[in-house]
């Protein structure tokens, strides 16, 4: 049976993990995946070697802040399911999160298509989580009549990720208000 020692270590690792994964979620939103390790580990408020005691390459940290955003995003559907006005509703608001995971992943396509075993697996994780929340809003969406069926959740997905393309590199695009036209259709089309 662990100590007392052993569980206060664990829970200060376990805040170590969570502070590091904020700090470099926020980086890369600044400064792309190639954000440096010290800038991180300074906004984490800890050393370097924390950092790579955690997560020994970029690639381990990027995919584990991915990851932990992607699970983030999913467990939202339910969440929002329960609390939103109306399925309808709910479902604006998970896509309104999705575009916010998108367009804030600087420099993650180039990464994920850099050969990297670490990140080979990242996009399939991201599917396999966040199509199925998806999937389940818009399934409710339709039960109560509020959007059509002629889209699943997997092109809905498609179609507002190529909605999202560039976005950061334009200020004159505003990918959210496409996105939201994009779902006002998806009403209009409603039997």
């Amino acid at each position: 049976m662990p100590d007392a020692g052993t569980n206060r270590r664990r829970a200060d690792a376990a805040r170590n993990i969570a502070a590091l994964l904020d700090a470099a979620s926020a980086a890369f939103v600044q400064a792309g995946v190639e954000a440096p390790v010290r800038d991180i580990a300074a906004r984490a408020g800890v050393g370097v070697g924390t950092i790579y005691r955690h997560f020994p390459t970029r690639a381990d940290l990027v995919v584990a802040v991915y990851r932990h955003q992607v699970d983030a995003l999913a467990a939202s559907a339910d969440v929002l399911l329960g609390s939103a006005t109306s399925p309808s509703a709910a479902l604006d608001a998970w896509i309104d999160g999705f575009v916010d995971f998108l367009v804030t992943k600087h420099g993650l396509a180039g990464a994920l298509r850099s050969g990297d075993p670490g990140l080979e697996a990242l996009h399939a994780y991201f599917l396999d989580e966040l199509v199925p929340a998806c999937a389940r809003i818009l399934d409710a969406a339709r039960t109560a009549g509020q959007t059509t069926t002629d889209v699943s959740a997997y092109q809905l997905m498609r179609a507002v990720g190529n909605l999202c393309i560039g976005a950061e590199n334009d200020e004159r695009y505003d990918a959210r208000s496409v996105v939201a036209l994009l779902l006002r259709g998806l009403r209009y089309a409603a039997p």
